[in-house]
């Protein structure tokens, strides 16, 4: 045992210097660390200074390096933000919605949405654009003495309420008007290619019929000038269609049930309207005599 405690001795003094060592070599490379981490700071500070004194006296440079950094901030904004439709947001137009020929069919009155209602099943349009056109044809049919379903009924039988239709002869629109010869009447409206415009082809439309029953005397006649038959012995039963659509559509707003599909269009004898609750605007009376034929240009 004796034997022992020398060896045992050594061994404890030879781990104390060890812990001993070691601490120190941290110690001294702690304090190193912190000497160089200290020593580039400074560095980084005076490199930092010059820099600014370099750009206060390089103002060119200075506002490319802000540029710079701004773009950098800005594309790393962009990576943070979620992906964006780049062609739905270069495609969009908030106030397309004022371009629309449409309204809202619960906007109308009893009339107007029967009429309304019937002519979208009937020619499977949507109801949002007839709606506007019912609209329109009651205000444009009151100021121009006509009953607002004779209107409705022509648009139908001409272009079954296709704003783009054309005939072989060049009518255009809603209401098949000749552009080519009433092209002073769209002046008020921008020129020819409003003829494309819904409401504007009626509007203008309901001009050319205005003046067709004027100068012919009667509804039935006038219709047989504004399809261009004045000087024919026979519109091809033209007149006869518009008037049965029209007897159609005054008993709708007159409150009866019609089916939309059970009135084919034809040519076959007028219905005569029943009592409704439409009060028919009084046509103008005529102003002059109706002028022989060939003194009549084509007004539609």
């Amino acid at each position: 045992m004796k034997a022992l405690k020398p060896i045992v001795g050594v061994a404890q003094a030879v781990r104390n210097a060890s812990v001993n060592s070691t601490r120190v070599f941290l110690q001294d490379a702690g304090h190193g660390l912190l000497e160089v981490c200290h020593n580039t700071f400074a560095l980084i500070g005076l490199a930092i200074a010059a820099l600014l004194v370099f750009a206060a006296s390089h103002p060119d440079l200075r506002h490319e390096a802000e540029a710079q950094a701004l773009s950098w901030l800005q594309a790393r904004q962009e990576l943070r933000e979620e992906p964006v439709d780049t062609l739905a947001l270069a495609l969009s137009e908030p106030d397309a919605i004022a371009r629309a020929t449409a309204s809202d069919p619960k906007t109308l009155g009893r009339q107007q949405a029967a009429v309304a209602q019937w002519i979208s099943r009937r020619y499977s349009v949507a109801p949002e654009p007839v709606s506007r056109l019912v609209e329109e044809a009651w205000s444009v049919g009151a100021r121009a003495g006509l009953d607002p379903t004779l209107i409705l009924a022509i648009m139908a039988i001409e272009s079954r309420f296709n704003p783009f239709a054309q005939s072989s002869v060049g009518a255009q629109g809603l209401m098949q008007v000749m552009t080519k010869v009433h092209n002073d009447k769209y002046e008020a409206f921008g020129g020819n290619h409003a003829a494309f415009d819904p409401v504007t082809n009626l509007r203008v439309g309901v001009q050319v019929l205005k003046e067709c029953i004027a100068r012919a005397g009667s509804l039935e006649a006038g219709l047989r000038f504004y399809v261009g038959a004045a000087n024919l012995t026979e519109d091809g039963g033209y007149a006869s269609k518009v008037l049965h659509e029209q007897s159609a559509l005054r008993l709708v707003a007159g409150g009866k049930a019609i089916s939309p599909h059970a009135l084919p269009i034809s040519a076959r004898a007028v219905v005569k309207p029943e009592t409704s609750a439409i009060e028919a605007p009084k046509a103008a009376p005529v102003a002059a005599p109706v002028a022989a034929p060939e003194q009549i240009a084509l007004l539609h």
